[in-house]
């Protein structure tokens, strides 16, 4: 049997940036991946945003890991040259009743250190005059950033640093052994391994992993939910040059437009709870975008949304919850000696990749 010191389990960018921490504090580091390719589900399916740290509680792990990991990751993509736009976003209200709700979004910002700044409709539609609202709050430090390039500079920095990526290589389930845990690994040549410490990092089947490890509390597994995400693409030329998200709702940030590293404006995400993993967009949910959209833009013209990707964020949660905290189990949580598991890694995630990589990396070092 193989003996191995750390197997991080999931290639999405929250797992390769923890395999970059790990190694590059001497960790001898594997990635097991199920795929054949890395960052293939949440990791490339979603809005590419770079968040502020705005709408979290004070003191929760969303809003902690988000606000470092931002700062982290813009010196991260300045230092290696990497596509990215700090092109700040405007959070407009287009009633007198989402008007009103402006402060209470400003305070919660306030609260985790962040900076917004509350501007008039006339102030809003000289940045954007495209926008139609009552008011609108400036944030300055949201931009975006191309996943793919980040993810692809991780894995780099990781293997720099002596780790190494196994595609295709599934965890079919687990067992501890004493100080270690014992995994089996699937694919089109199965093995046994052994690690001392192990990362479940796969994301939307992290609880599924984490139920098929022996000696794992079953109480301490969430159940796994998920909330769909589908985006539509504008045909033509964006008519904004910062992201504009509307007042949110329950349990999501509203149909907001955002912006790739090409111009291309695109809208999304919605939300729809569904049963199963399903990434087809449905054409007829263009409709509640048209309508969603022309609140705050209404000259999008007819038939100017097509469809483009939809995504699914992890959730541990129900849909009358909805909103959510991560959660990092480590030995001290569970017993079990090397075991670390991230449930509920949804945004702002790519956000927080590197804080909660070095959070992680500590965890890993004091077990």
């Amino acid at each position: 049997m193989e003996q191995l010191d750390c197997v991080v389990a999931g290639a999405g960018v929250i797992g390769l940036a923890v395999a970059r921490a790990l190694a590059l504090a001497g960790r001898e580091v594997v990635i097991l991946e199920a795929a054949d390719a890395f960052g293939t589900e949440t990791s490339a399916r979603n809005s590419e945003v770079i968040h502020a740290g705005i709408y979290y509680p004070a003191g929760s792990l969303m809003a902690r890991f988000c606000v470092a990991g931002r700062e982290a990751l813009y010196a991260y993509c300045r230092e290696r040259g990497l596509p990215h736009k700090n092109c700040g976003k405007l959070i407009v209200a287009t009633s007198q009743e989402e008007l009103e709700r402006l402060p209470a979004i400003a305070a919660r910002a306030a609260a985790n250190g962040v900076e917004l700044r509350k501007i008039s409709a006339a102030e809003a539609l000289a940045l954007e005059p495209a926008l139609a609202t009552t008011g609108a709050l400036l944030s300055p430090s949201t931009g975006i950033v191309d996943s793919h390039a980040y993810m692809l500079s991780l894995l780099g920095d990781a293997e720099n640093a002596g780790a190494a990526l196994v595609l295709n290589s599934p965890i079919v389930c687990g067992k501890v052994d004493g100080d270690g845990i014992v995994l089996d690994v699937g694919g089109a040549d199965p093995m046994t391994l052994r690690c001392r410490t192990l990362v479940n990092a796969v994301g939307l089947n992290a609880p599924v992993l984490a139920a098929a490890i022996e000696g794992m509390p079953p109480a301490l597994v969430p159940t796994r939910y998920f909330a769909k995400g589908s985006y539509f693409s504008l045909a033509g030329k964006a008519p904004f040059s910062r992201l504009i998200y509307p007042v949110p709702v329950k349990g999501a940030l509203g149909v907001h437009l955002t912006l790739d590293m090409a111009g291309q404006a695109r809208f999304g995400p919605d939300i729809e709870w569904v049963d199963r993993i399903d990434y087809e967009v449905d054409p007829q949910r263009v409709e509640s975008f048209y309508a969603g959209v022309r609140r705050y833009y209404p000259d999008l013209a007819d038939g100017a949304l097509l469809p483009a990707y939809s995504g699914m964020r992890p959730k541990i949660v129900p849909p009358e919850i909805a909103s959510q905290d991560f959660m990092i189990q480590g030995p001290g949580t569970h017993g079990i000696a090397g075991l670390i598991n991230l449930f509920g890694i949804e945004s702002p995630g790519l956000t927080s990749s590197l804080a909660l990589a070095d959070h992680v990396r500590d965890i890993a070092g004091a077990s």
